[in-house]
């Protein structure tokens, strides 16, 4: 993976800096597509590796900005790690908020979408890429009162295993990871009694550590993984049933 340029979205913070880091290690250039005031400092501490570049992911247009400075500034990335995303708020379906609907399914699946249609490209002209999309065991059990986030992570494995078909015959992978809960801040945006839920229906009986995600998500974004493409990993601790 030695001199690779990587996008990581939402790459500041969580899981996505964890990856970063790790991305560094293996001596790959990373780049944290990002909104958050930390992005700049995160990126600072990799080594002289790390680049910060704002981007909202539901924002197309700011998306395609990200990807030319990228490309300007960096290279052309051969590896894009989809991270960025958020929890919504939770609530019941009937009395689930219109606009947090909306946000929740911009950046969850549509942001998703934006940066892999417009990483693709460079790939093909590349003759190499991987892609994984960080998706949620919710996204395949369905989690009560997280209607948005469940529906958002469904789309993100429906859009996976879409998009790793059409690239099949190309030395590109897109893959994508469900992972059970990880305590990150986007614990912040939930209820305790959702938190305490997610935790009930983990077998091992504790939370994913950021650390233990990234490891699978590098190996899936390597050279190593030669075959797979269009799968569903899962880092759910025992919970996934399928």
């Amino acid at each position: 993976m030695e001199g690779q340029v990587a996008v990581v979205t939402g790459g500041a913070q969580g899981i996505g800096f964890a990856v970063a880091q790790l991305l560094v290690k293996r001596g790959v250039r990373v780049v944290s597509w990002d909104i958050d005031p930390a992005n700049d400092a995160a990126m600072a501490g990799l080594n002289g590796k790390g680049t910060a570049i704002e981007c909202n992911i539901a924002d197309l247009a700011s998306v395609q900005a990200a990807y030319l400075a990228t490309c300007d500034q960096v290279g052309v990335p051969t590896i894009v790690v989809n991270s960025a995303g958020i929890a919504g708020p939770n609530a019941t379906v009937e009395d689930y908020d219109i606009d947090a609907w909306h946000k929740v399914i911009d950046i969850n699946l549509n942001g998703t979408f934006y940066v892999n249609k417009t990483c693709v490209p460079g790939m093909k002209s590349q003759g190499y890429g991987r892609i994984v999309n960080v998706a949620s065991i919710a996204g395949k059990e369905g989690n009560p009162n997280a209607s948005a986030y469940s529906a958002s992570k469904a789309g993100v494995i429906g859009l996976t295993k879409s998009l790793g078909k059409e690239l099949a015959g190309l030395d590109i992978a897109v893959n994508c990871v469900t992972p059970a809960a990880a305590r990150t801040r986007i614990f912040d945006q939930m209820s305790q009694e959702h938190i305490d839920y997610m935790l009930s229906k983990i077998p091992r009986g504790r939370f994913l550590e950021v650390e233990e995600a990234a490891k699978m998500i590098v190996w899936i974004a390597s050279p190593e993984n030669s075959f797979t493409t269009g799968g569903v990993f899962d880092l759910s601790g025992g919970r996934a049933t399928y």
